[in-house]
């Protein structure tokens, strides 16, 4: 009986891990990014590494200079202005910016920055977002989340977006 129970919460033991590998480190997921009118102008390529997300970011037709990105709480990228992608990924009701005493959003991402070309490549990595379904920081939420691209820097200090500006691209991350 007791060689049962262990041979039980062995192979118990070694589904979780399995499952929790799984999460721990996916297949990409690629998300189109679109400009106001709708046009495709890139993508974001998200891979789960570990206990972070790596994002790829590959887009043109951008205004040089620098921009501020981040994660939205919805899953929609609606034309011309994108507002129904809603506010910042933010399931623990923080403040806005990497600088703000009272902590950051978990949408909150490092700047990119578009060359003169206005094309971006910029690989990015977040800490505190996760790819695993049933998370409360996971991209994968009912009804999606999105990623944004807006037309100027993020200070990473104003609440609620850092002054970044309009929305200028979005993808939708389901």
């Amino acid at each position: 009986m007791k060689k049962t129970i262990l041979f039980a919460c062995l192979m118990l033991s070694a589904l979780t891990l399995g499952t929790a590998m799984t999460h721990s480190n996916s297949s990409p997921v690629t998300v189109t990014i679109i400009n106001g009118e709708g046009k495709n102008i890139g993508k974001a390529e998200l891979t789960q590494k570990g206990d972070k997300v790596h994002i790829l970011v590959e887009a043109e037709n951008l205004a040089p200079g620098t921009h501020g990105i981040h994660f939205h709480a919805v899953g929609k990228c609606d034309i011309p202005d994108f507002t129904t992608a809603g506010a910042h990924l933010n399931p623990q009701n923080k403040q806005h910016g990497f600088h703000n005493p009272k902590g950051f959003h978990e949408g909150d991402l490092p700047n990119i920055e578009v060359g003169a070309d206005g094309k971006v490549k910029a690989m990015i990595t977040s800490e505190t977002v996760t790819l695993a379904h049933g998370k409360p920081h996971s991209l994968f939420q009912p009804g999606g989340t999105s990623i944004i691209i807006h037309e100027k820097a993020d200070d990473y200090v104003t609440d609620p977006s850092g002054n970044s500006g309009n929305r200028i691209a979005c993808g939708v991350i389901k």
